[in-house]
């Protein structure tokens, strides 16, 4: 084994207790901290998270607290895995505990209300001089934590950081890519989310295979192409954070953005499902920032701007289906000569 670190994951979600006793199976000295300090108790005795992964049982290694600053003392590693809207006030706390040379990776897929940040800008902006890096893939925590075998990417400018997350995580079940192009690996990560409710709503329709695979491909187009815009590498998007996510959340009822889309695809209001969802669904808010800023940047998003006329404009979903099949013919494969998609 490589030399053992400190590791801290901070939220008590379903992927954030997956990658910890991943992290605390490898031999590493593995804290997992929540704010709830009663779920925090209650996981800890029973070697469960019964809220967001009933029935799976944890390393009796991994230490669990509500203690930020007990949990943080001279961490080497630090996984944030906290949804968008939290995430920049948790940075805020962790900064005066971090080590000098600890590095700092987000797990989590999304984009902050009102500024547009990913979290890994986030993390730039308030924990400077950090190593900083995201992970991003096709990684429904369920699976990871029954064993099934699942890879992922780690993306960061700095070559320490992806290693070390490499050697942390990395088990004979969890494979962990590197990456360069953090910006595209993060952008992957929060985009699926818009075209994983588009799927659910088409697979609640009973929508057919034909139909899927042509979401799926456009989703993909569009996504690189508002990534390339933005920055990042449109061929990211054909590795394992682009297309495999994509596939994984587009297709699944694991998905919570795929059953945020389903559940709106029968009829259901989307404050109601939302609600009655039980974790966040980045995906609508997602949704939002991502369709102002294509406005923007005048960016061709079909689908997204079709999903965001059915949400937020009460259109009829029949009406936004039939704009869209019979909308301007486009070419089919992005990013060939001077092809942009429009």
């Amino acid at each position: 084994m490589t030399k053992q670190l400190k590791v801290a994951v901070l939220g008590g979600g379903s992927f954030g207790t997956a990658i910890a006793n991943i992290i605390a199976l490898n031999g590493h000295e593995t804290y997992l901290w929540m704010r709830d300090a009663q779920n925090a108790e209650a996981c800890r005795q029973q070697h469960e998270n019964t809220r967001y992964l009933p029935g799976f049982t944890l390393t009796e290694s991994l230490q669990i607290s509500s203690d930020l600053e007990h949990v943080m003392a001279a961490t080497d590693l630090v996984f944030v895995s906290i949804p968008s809207h939290s995430f920049r006030r948790v940075c805020q706390l962790i900064k005066p505990l971090l080590k000098p040379d600890a590095v700092v990776i987000s797990t989590a897929k999304g984009i902050e209300p009102g500024t547009f940040n990913l979290m890994s800008d986030i993390l730039l902006e308030e924990l400077p001089g950090h190593d900083i890096g995201v992970i991003s893939g096709p990684n429904f925590a369920k699976e990871i934590v029954a064993g099934q075998h699942t890879a992922t990417v780690v993306a960061s400018e700095s070559k320490r950081a992806t290693e070390t997350v490499q050697s942390t995580l990395s088990s004979a079940t969890f494979r962990v890519y590197a990456n360069e192009d953090r910006e595209g690996v993060e952008l992957a990560g929060a985009l699926k989310n818009i075209y994983a409710i588009i799927c659910g709503m088409a697979a609640a329709f009973g929508a057919g295979k034909n139909t899927q695979a042509m979401l799926l491909t456009r989703s993909l187009a569009e996504m690189g192409r508002f990534a390339g815009v933005m920055g990042g590498n449109p061929m990211t998007f054909l590795g394992l954070a682009g297309v495999g996510d994509l596939i994984l959340t587009c297709t699944s009822d694991l998905s919570r953005n795929y059953r945020v889309g389903y559940s709106l695809g029968k009829g259901q209001p989307l404050d109601e499902v939302v609600a009655g969802l039980g974790q966040v669904a980045e995906g609508v808010n997602t949704l939002q920032q991502v369709k102002e800023r294509a406005d923007q940047l005048d960016v061709y998003m079909p689908l997204a701007s079709g999903l965001y006329s059915v949400l937020f404009e009460r259109r009829a979903i029949a009406d936004v289906v039939n704009e869209l099949m019979l909308g301007e013919q486009s070419n089919d494969v992005e990013f060939i000569g001077n092809n942009h998609g429009q």
